[in-house]
């Protein structure tokens, strides 16, 4: 008996783990998200000698219908010849009440991996 009660922890703890796996390979779905503004208060140096896409750390204040100038940052692939500057807007969405996991919707801009 206590071999099959084992044997059923390890294969619950084994469907866990894949289920993980999976869930942080797809990425997090807003199902609700809230809409927002970010206004941007700082930003990592442009590159002046490389081209194309290259890592770019944006601090802001996040405000939406629910949150009021929470600050915020987060990292992106960003496209050195459309830089962004303090004090550009852009539009966000993030789930209800969590503003620090926020997403960026801009041309230049893709999430960084592991941001």
């Amino acid at each position: 008996m206590l071999e099959f009660a084992m044997l059923v922890i390890m294969i619950g703890a084994l469907a866990g783990m894949i289920a993980l796996y999976m869930r942080g390979r797809r990425g997090v779905r807003l199902s609700e998200p809230e809409v927002g503004t970010l206004y941007v208060t700082g930003v990592s140096p442009r590159p002046d000698d490389l081209t194309g896409e290259q890592y770019v750390t944006i601090t802001g204040n996040l405000t939406g219908p629910m949150v009021e100038g929470a600050v915020v940052y987060g990292r992106f692939a960003w496209d050195v010849n459309n830089w962004p500057a303090i004090g550009d807007t852009f539009t966000v969405a993030y789930p209800p009440g969590k503003p620090d996991k926020w997403q960026l919707f801009s041309p230049g801009a893709t999430d960084a991996p592991g941001a």
